[in-house]
């Protein structure tokens, strides 16, 4: 008898949806916002209605009835750090994700209208999988040079991990066996160090820690980031955006479009040329550092994301890592299939879901 999981997965101004039937996938949609849709709302969680009836009706556009699932699989959002792995939504994650108490983003919608659904469904079960949250850090990876500053986990530790489990299964090895470096190279980076299924340092892709992104500033030369925050320039609004969502590529050459950024390295643009170096040696020299964590034992170093799709980057990194350990390259991400493949590991019994 065929399963039929739903995989939620809301952004700023889009909600994505995929049905799979089991391991197929049977259709996959964006359904977008429109600023004007999404200015109704003073929060988040005041969009909850209107996002979970688009939803509704998109199923319906597609033939697909509420009661043929058996699972619908939510996009985790800025719970309190957890450890990786599947989640049944219960009501203490609901409680935290309305309060947002760790903060708003879309996310903290998948788990909320998966649940409202999936309660529709005799036997239909809501789960979330693999949050930015995912925290598995060492203790000494959560030490900063100053106590009021202590290191936070948050990544894109679904596609980690979905890709590490991809490579392992690839070369026949368990994920728990291996020691791996995942590269995530998208709209924000991270570089982890997965060492025997565990995630045991990352850097912070969504506030100030690492390469810089196209869209984020990365680390900054800390004084000289207090002096401009004290200049009287510029409001705290004004500095946020230059670390998350105008700082990195944009900020350098006014695009956060990497495939613009090929296109003017290809035709021998100067300062986009050095600019584009300037992203791969900081992503190569992270690396580095998490070669460091795994005290140079590395099976494989693995990169993915968008930007990966770029030739010339990888190779590029590639020639300044390769002395680490093999890379392998899994261009663009899935994360609509990773959310349903965690929701169908429980559902064969190949994992358990964890208790939030």
């Amino acid at each position: 008898m065929s399963r039929l999981i739903l995989a939620i997965n809301p952004g700023s101004t889009s909600t994505k949806i995929a049905l799979y039937n089991e391991i197929e996938q049977v259709f996959v949609k964006t359904l977008r916002h429109s600023s004007e849709e999404i200015s109704k709302y003073d929060r988040i969680i005041d969009q909850y209605e209107f996002r979970r009836d688009t939803i509704l009706e998109a199923l319906k556009e597609n033939g697909v009835e509420l009661n043929s699932l058996t699972a619908i699989v939510g996009r985790g959002g800025l719970l309190k750090p957890i450890p990786a792995g599947v989640y049944e939504v219960n009501e203490k994650m609901i409680s935290d994700l309305r309060e947002a108490a760790q903060g708003e983003h879309a996310s903290n919608l998948g788990a909320i209208i998966a649940d409202n659904l999936a309660k529709q469904v005799p036997g239909c079960r809501a789960f979330i999988a693999d949050p930015v949250v995912v925290d598995e850090l060492q203790d000494v990876a959560r030490i900063s040079g100053h106590p009021l500053f202590p290191k936070i986990s948050i990544f894109h530790a679904l596609n980690q991990r979905a890709i590490a489990r991809m490579y392992a299964e690839s070369v026949g090895k368990s994920y728990s066996d291996l020691n791996l470096i995942v590269v995530h190279l998208g709209g924000g980076v991270s570089v982890g160090a997965h060492c025997r299924g565990r995630i045991i340092d990352v850097n912070n892709a969504l506030d100030g820690e690492g390469p810089f992104s196209p869209e984020r500033s990365g680390t900054l030369p800390a004084l000289q980031l207090a002096k401009a925050c004290f200049s009287g320039e510029y409001t705290y609004d004004q500095v946020k955006s230059m670390i998350v969502g105008k700082g990195g590529i944009v900020a350098h050459l006014g695009t956060n479009s990497m495939m613009e950024v090929e296109n003017k390295v290809a035709e021998g643009d100067p300062k986009f040329t050095l600019i584009s170096d300037a992203f791969a040696y900081n992503v190569a020299k992270c690396v580095g550092s998490m070669a460091v964590v795994l005290s140079g034992n590395v099976d494989a170093i693995l990169i993915t994301g968008g930007i990966a799709y770029n030739k010339p980057m990888m190779k590029q990194i590639e020639d300044m890592v390769k002395f680490i350990a093999p890379v392998r390259v899994y261009p663009g991400e899935d994360e609509m299939g990773a959310l349903a493949m965690n929701g169908l590991a429980v559902l064969d019994g190949k994992e358990e879901a964890k208790i939030y």
